[in-house]
């Protein structure tokens, strides 16, 4: 008897691998995409778990779900510069890059 692939197998991949590079967009679409890949890959874990025999691609649903741990580490980090650097410089500052040049270097006493 021929291995099933796991469900959603691919899709924890390539969720994974767009939690990191989407990071950037504010850390909200990276943190969305790695939290779906995480739950995703929880379920099929247990799929895999239920009866290993039966199934193959456990090691892209492991390497998807480490890619998303990763990407929800990197989204929360920045999410929480950027919120950091709303409540210190306000939102106004933060649509002017002279502005925010300025008080950058306002702050950093030059």
């Amino acid at each position: 008897m021929e291995k099933q692939k796991l469900p959603n197998t691919t899709l924890i991949l390539v969720f994974g691998i767009l939690s990191i590079v989407t990071c950037c967009c504010y850390g909200i679409i990276g943190l969305i995409l790695g939290i779906v890949a995480i739950v995703l890959a929880k379920k099929s874990i247990a799929i895999y778990n239920a009866s290993p025999e039966e199934y193959s691609g456990i090691q892209n649903i492991k390497t998807g779900k480490i890619l998303a741990i990763i990407g929800v580490i990197l989204s929360v980090l920045y999410l929480l510069f950027v919120l950091w650097l709303v409540t210190t410089f306000g939102w106004e500052t933060m649509q002017d890059q002279d502005l925010l040049r300025e008080r950058m270097q306002e702050m950093m006493g030059q």
